[in-house]
């Protein structure tokens, strides 16, 4: 019997903003992001999920202001990796990574031990977006259903 769930989107990669492509504004900058969903999941997969979602910075200030977003451990796992996202009925507690490049290496974090944040100088009326690359690792031996995690990404600047 296969068992295949849905993996809902990480409900916002960003809780900096409600779920979805919210909007923040402090000062002249605002902030938005997009989540990650990862789709559905098959336990019996030797192959990782990846997915991927964005947060993006506009400023209007001069000089260009330098933006870093970092992200701190995981308040389930207490780790960067993995962290772990909670099935929305039941106690199972599905791993997964977010990393900062495409070919998933750098872990996103808040720049401690061997995690990275992202870093720009935002200029201005020209947002900077950066993309957030999730993995699900295989072979996970857990209940079908819904899961989902919030996370809360610091912008600075």
């Amino acid at each position: 019997m296969k068992k295949i769930f849905t993996v809902w989107c990480m409900t916002a990669v960003i809780n900096i903003l409600s779920a979805g492509a919210a909007l923040e504004t402090w000062g002249a900058c605002s902030v938005s992001a997009t989540p990650i969903n990862f789709g559905s999941y098959n336990v019996f997969s030797a192959a990782p999920l990846n997915a991927s979602g964005t947060v993006t910075v506009q400023c209007d200030e001069r000089p260009h202001p330098r933006a870093t977003a970092s992200i701190g451990p995981s308040p389930r796992s207490g780790s960067f990796d993995p962290r772990q996202m909670k099935h929305l009925t039941g106690p199972d507690l599905l791993n997964y990574t977010l990393y900062t490049n495409s070919t998933r290496t750098n872990i996103w974090g808040d720049g401690s031990g061997n995690t990275f944040t992202q870093n720009a100088k935002v200029k201005h009326k020209k947002p900077t977006v950066w993309t957030v690359y999730g993995r699900i690792p295989p072979l996970q031996d857990v209940s079908a259903g819904n899961y989902s995690d919030t996370l809360t990404v610091t912008i600075t600047w």
